[in-house]
């Protein structure tokens, strides 16, 4: 084990997150295809993702800029969508919190799902390894995702509206959250955070201006919460 090189660890990163290609390529696409379809042009739809980097926020926002949003609520939904990305970075602070400022800012900004997902399951098997193979990895899990989101952005805004319907490219979205979200439902805390999350959602889709997402959020991270502490060995809080 302590044979292994930052190269080959690196290069593990990227095969473990190559798959993640297939799903993150028309994901983006579709994104450029949709903001091209909004009135962004190729080089806002690219800043766009440049600046954001996670779907799931980019989709909101640009519905809500679609639908003549306040620009308050879009930002504020966007906040809402990308909280998870606070938590990740919190998570991963055990691991990585002892780089170099500089390192941990663009490693910062390259935090997404996937990345994310692959890191803190490796990291929880191979305790072994240094500070420097945990960042190699890291950058190997990142090096197959982002640069395909920002180049498949800028093709799906060059093709815009001339994909056809039929090739339902929105398959991709739930997929890609099935394939993240479903290994890390591991303990109660998560099972019934996830449930109470999309029971919420839908209960609650009547909002106007996205807020149901908003208390679906809040109810389950409240829901994991309480379970973490009711279940936690000494029973304290």
């Amino acid at each position: 084990m302590t044979t292994e090189t930052t190269k080959s660890i690196f290069l593990k990163g990227v095969r473990d997150a190559a798959p993640f290609i297939l799903v993150v390529s028309p994901f983006a696409t579709l994104f450029g295809v949709v903001a091209t379809e909004a009135g962004l042009n190729v080089f806002e739809a690219l800043t766009f993702s440049l600046a954001v980097i996670a779907g799931a926020a980019q989709f909101t926002a640009l519905q809500l800029m679609v639908d003549n949003v306040p620009v308050i609520l879009v930002l504020a939904s966007a906040l809402a969508v990308n909280l998870r990305m606070a938590m990740y970075s919190a998570s991963l602070t055990p691991h990585l919190g002892a780089a170099p400022l500089w390192h941990r800012a663009l490693a910062a900004y390259f935090i997404v799902d996937q990345s994310y997902a692959l890191a803190t399951l490796r990291y929880e098997r191979e305790r072994h390894w240094t500070l420097r193979q945990k960042l190699a990895y890291f950058w190997g899990t990142v090096a197959p995702v982002c640069p395909f989101w920002y180049l498949f952005t800028v093709i799906g805004a060059v093709v815009g509206a001339s994909i056809p319907e039929w090739m339902a490219l929105d398959f991709a979205v739930p997929i890609t959250f099935i394939a993240l979200i479903m290994p890390m439902l591991r303990t109660r805390a998560h099972l019934a955070a996830a449930l109470v999350s999309v029971v919420a959602a839908l209960v609650l889709a009547f909002l106007p201006y996205n807020l149901g997402l908003f208390a679906a959020g809040i109810l389950a991270m409240m829901t994991g919460a309480e379970i973490e502490r009711r279940t936690q060995p000494d029973g304290s809080a």
